[in-house]
């Protein structure tokens, strides 16, 4: 099943709801659902990019990309629950980002760089 943009956006706004307000202290600029489809830029039509915590000028933001979550629920024929888990999952882990990085940590940055060089092996 395909959420529409705005089944998709509530689900996230009430996700975030459930979350203590102390882990979105500093993150100016929220977190957003955007339309676009983003792949992976160095492995195009292999990888979608669920979501990005961004810092920059801007300050401290997290982007979700509806058009990559609909396209992998599509192929991979995702039910309400696969879209609140995947949903949930991706926010969590962008909001870890924020929070390591309010603190100085680079600990996920680093297991996420090992999973994409443990997965470009395995699908050489």
């Amino acid at each position: 099943m395909i959420l529409s943009f705005d089944q998709a956006g509530d689900l996230l706004d009430q996700m975030a709801e459930e979350l203590p307000e102390a882990v979105f202290e500093g993150l100016n600029g929220g977190v957003s659902l955007l339309p676009d489809t983003v792949l992976d830029p160095e492995l195009e039509d292999e990888v979608y990019i669920l979501g990005e915590f961004c810092e920059d000028q801007m300050g401290r933001y997290i982007q979700l990309y509806y058009g990559s979550f609909a396209a992998l629920a599509g192929e991979e024929n995702w039910s309400h629950e696969d879209w609140e888990r995947e949903l949930r999952e991706t926010l969590r882990h962008e909001l870890t980002h924020h929070v390591e990085g309010l603190a100085g940590d680079s600990s996920l940055d680093r297991r996420d760089a090992e999973q994409m060089r443990q997965w470009r092996r395995r699908n050489k």
